[in-house]
């Protein structure tokens, strides 16, 4: 009879929608670290614009759906772009804060034990 063993990678309390990221470094940082922190900074930056500009089409998109006066059913689809361009803004400015508290948090904890250290 075989043993069944426990998988190698156990998950637990795995949320659906968990945005944030819990790392905590072990050591100072150093200056590749450092340069990582920077460019997931500007890609952050990067994903809000990004986020800022499909926000901006999707609300161009339905004020030009309210513009068709020919075309009256085409108002239940502005409504649903105007929601999603809010939608889209405000899950971008969300994402943006969360990362940017973790990279803060990460930058000051390294910071700190560095100057504990000396």
């Amino acid at each position: 009879m075989k043993r069944i063993t426990k998988a190698p990678l156990k998950i637990q309390n795995m949320r659906l929608l968990k945005f944030g990221r819990d790392f905590k470094p072990d050591e100072e940082v150093i200056l590749r670290d450092y340069l990582a922190i920077e460019r997931t900074r500007l890609a952050n930056e990067r994903t809000l614009l990004s986020y800022i500009r499909s926000s901006l089409y999707l609300l161009l998109g339905g004020v030009g759906l309210f513009q068709l006066k020919d075309f009256a059913d085409f108002k239940y689809l502005a409504f649903v772009a105007l929601g999603f361009s809010a939608i889209f803004f405000i899950i971008g400015v969300y994402r943006f804060t969360l990362l940017k508290k973790s990279l803060k948090r990460l930058y000051y904890i390294s910071e700190k034990k560095e100057k504990e250290e000396n």
